[in-house]
This record gives C-alpha cells, sequence and structure tokens, in this order.
C-alpha cells in the first residue's frame, strides 16, 4: 500500500485499487428486476424512438 501511494498519489492509488473491486449483488438478477419481461422488438422500438429529434 505503501509503494501504492509514493508512486500512484493518494487518488491514483485508490483507482488503482477500485480495478480489482468485484462489487456487490448479482448482476444478472437485478438486471431482470429493472428490464421487466421487454421483448428484443421493444428494445428496438425505443431506441429508435430515444435516437429522433422531439
Amino acid at each position: 500500500m505503501q509503494a501504492l501511494a509514493k508512486t500512484l498519489g493518494p487518488v491514483g492509488m485508490v483507482r488503482f485499487i477500485q480495478q480489482f473491486d468485484t462489487g456487490k449483488g448479482d448482476y444478472t438478477r437485478e438486471r431482470g428486476q429493472w428490464l421487466g419481461d421487454l421483448t428484443i422488438e421493444q428494445i428496438v422500438k425505443e431506441a429508435g424512438e430515444a435516437g429522433r429529434p422531439t
């Protein structure tokens, strides 16, 4: 830790360590909660609508 702090500085050390943090939770399960039962067709339609000027 001392070598990292000396070489990278405190901010660089924190960024370096954060790269190896695995995080928490189950992304695959949580993604289902966020997206619900969207179909590919719905996603394509919404993406196309989002790209149109209003």
